[in-house]
């Protein structure tokens, strides 16, 4: 067998998440069907970096799989791009070795999340950007942001039921500027892995900052107490965007 890594985009809106789940349409099924028929009818299982939600698009969500035998990477890629669905695109193909797990190897994530602050909002990002039409102080949330860089116990920000026992992480990146269009903001957060939910609730928090809510110390407040209840709320998850991965090998 010959194991293949590679990066895929897709728009998240008509999907369930990336995750297989029964009577679900997710990338994973779909990618899976489309790598079946190219392997001449032979099913095939991949394995994905990060198990998105409903909703949740991506730019750089990473995936591997094992065929027979060694193809061309191109004409593989161009083969799986172009038989895919339309809301996938196959970025690129490579050949890595047979240990190489897009899960569990070492690496780090980025995420981005778009928030519209406009009034009214842009109904053309309604899927592609979390709609907040309420004043907030861009100096508030860039000053309390600063508080999630490090190595902390996010329980606070993660959500209520998870079954992952450590929830200690490190985050070197935690930003938020103006994304470039009228009132549009980009959060921007990079780190060696995140719970379910995590930047959704982050952003939560940080919005009720600026919006005057909650004060600059509810950063710290949240990771001390690891209490979800002094958290904001959950932002929606069409925001939210798998930017890039990064392996350390």
């Amino acid at each position: 067998m010959t194991r293949y890594k590679a990066i895929i985009s897709y728009d998240g809106t008509l999907f369930s998440g990336f995750q297989r789940q029964p009577g679900e349409r997710t990338v994973q099924e779909e990618l899976e069907k489309t790598l079946q028929r190219l392997n001449s009818g032979q099913p095939v299982i991949i394995f994905g970096a990060g198990r998105t939600d409903a909703g949740v698009h991506a730019y750089g969500q990473v995936i591997h799989f094992d065929l027979p035998q060694a193809r061309d990477v191109e004409k593989l890629r161009f083969g799986l791009d172009t038989q895919a669905p339309e809301d996938i695109d196959v970025v690129s193909v490579e050949q890595v070795a047979d240990d190489f797990h897009a899960r569990y190897d070492k690496h780090n994530k980025t995420y981005e999340f778009l928030v519209d602050t406009g009034r009214p909002k842009n109904p053309m990002m309604r899927h592609y950007a979390t709609a907040y039409p309420y004043p907030l102080d861009l100096d508030l949330m860039q000053e309390a942001i600063k508080d999630l860089v490090g190595t902390h116990d996010f329980t606070g920000f993660t959500a209520t039921g998870t079954s992952v026992e450590n929830k200690i992480r490190t985050i070197t990146r935690a930003t938020v500027e103006p994304e470039g269009r009228p009132n549009m903001l980009v959060f921007t957060f990079t780190g060696n892995g995140f719970l379910y939910k995590q930047v959704r609730n982050m952003v939560g928090t940080l919005l009720k900052i600026g919006n005057h809510r909650m004060p600059v110390s509810q950063i710290k407040t949240v990771l001390e107490s690891r209490d979800r209840n002094l958290a904001g709320p959950t932002a929606a998850g069409n925001g939210l965007y798998l930017k890039e991965i990064i392996y350390d090998k």
